[in-house]
């Protein structure tokens, strides 16, 4: 069997107990589980707030909306990121009128300083962090300047679950507005789908679980909180229809328990790569800062020739990546071509090793092999 790219490891009969619970107490929707999620994340992680959501896109696209609606943001207002993400990041800047622009990376695939600085314009009103693979990048020079600057920051966290720097969860630090976690189906913390929004303030976290359930102001299972339904509520907001389900949320429970040691087990495997190509001079292994406390959810290589290299390893029964292709190449995207010529030449070059945990370490070495032998 062909080794994959990206495949989640669940503890099954765990899972199953917990959505069985959702099951038999007949509340797979908003509520109960998702509740019970919100405190064990915010105790995981040190937020104060958080609102588990159906996906980390939703929660990107709220964190984008509040910020305007609170910040008296026009359409047209331009948000800083990154061409070398998912597509879902600069979306959510798309979805309400503002306009992304991209600035360049640095040595970890992650938002370049100097390149935020000089991008920043008038029209400027946030930056959005991707902590690519796992990696914290240089986000502490990135809050300087929008503390300088007066911008708001968001961390697209999605890559980032268990990511800590001297113990301490990034998406807390002080100047960052607001985090955004993916429970996605291969993420480190997997799901079937789902995503979670923290924020350091009270007001922004309230307004988001009411615009993440249809703009109504109180959901179901608050409604049903007292022994004695309450059908009646207000909408105040035109709101989407982003909540979290229990089903997802018992599952996020039945591993967070884990996510610390599978994590460590990712930086064993890092550990082996970063060991098995320090020699070859053609390959250059993507870094990390505070490399002991990464996710790492992605491990990247730049090589000569990507595809011929997809090519030779798949034949052996290897199964590699892309993430990402620079932004700049969709045609939505198409008006930042140009802006961004380090993040446009290493994403040709850019290959995504195996790195999950399923992988023995005969695997690895056989994946290392496979690489030195074609590169």
């Amino acid at each position: 069997m062909a080794i994959q790219v990206l495949k989640p490891k669940f503890h099954v009969e765990e899972c199953l107990a917990a959505v069985r619970e959702c099951l038999e107490s007949g509340w797979t929707g908003i509520g109960f589980k998702t509740v019970q999620f919100e405190e064990a994340w915010k105790k995981y992680t040190g937020h104060k707030y958080a609102c588990y959501l159906n996906s980390n896109t939703a929660g990107l696209h709220l964190a984008v909306r509040i910020l305007k609606m609170n910040g008296g943001w026009n359409d047209g207002d331009e948000v800083i990121t990154t061409p070398i993400t998912f597509v879902s990041t600069s979306h959510a800047i798309m979805y309400e009128n503002l306009q992304p622009v991209f600035a360049d990376v640095d040595e970890y695939l992650c938002l370049d300083p100097a390149d935020v600085e000089k991008k920043i314009t008038e029209k400027t009103r946030a930056v959005m962090f991707v902590g690519y693979g796992g990696r914290v990048g240089q986000l502490d020079r990135i809050l300087e300047i929008c503390k300088k600057h007066d911008l708001r920051l968001i961390l697209d966290a999605a890559h980032m679950s268990g990511t800590r720097v001297n113990g301490v969860c990034p998406g807390t630090w002080d100047g960052v507005d607001v985090a955004v976690y993916s429970y996605q189906a291969v993420k480190n913390l997997a799901t079937g789908d789902s995503g979670c929004i923290c924020w350091a303030e009270e007001g922004p976290a309230k307004l988001t679980k009411v615009l993440a359930w249809c703009g109504i102001d109180r959901d179901t299972y608050e409604r049903s909180d007292k022994n004695a339904y309450a059908w009646k509520y207000e909408v105040d907001h035109i709101g989407y229809k982003y909540n979290g389900n229990a089903v997802m949320a018992a599952i996020a429970l039945a591993e967070l328990p884990y996510l610390d040691e599978e994590n460590e087990r990712r930086r064993e495997i890092v550990k082996m790569y970063d060991e098995g190509f320090r020699n070859n001079p053609k390959i250059t292994v993507i870094p990390a800062p505070h490399a002991g406390e990464c996710a790492y959810h992605l491990y990247e290589l730049a090589v000569p020739d990507r595809e011929d290299l997809l090519t030779k390893l798949s034949g052996i029964g290897i199964n590699c990546g892309v993430h990402y292709r620079d932004n700049t190449e969709y045609s939505v995207y198409a008006f930042g071509q140009g802006t961004c010529p380090k993040a446009h030449e290493i994403s040709r070059h850019l290959i995504t090793m195996p790195l999950h945990l399923w992988l023995s370490d005969k695997d690895v070495k056989a994946i290392i092999d496979g690489v030195n032998r074609y590169v």
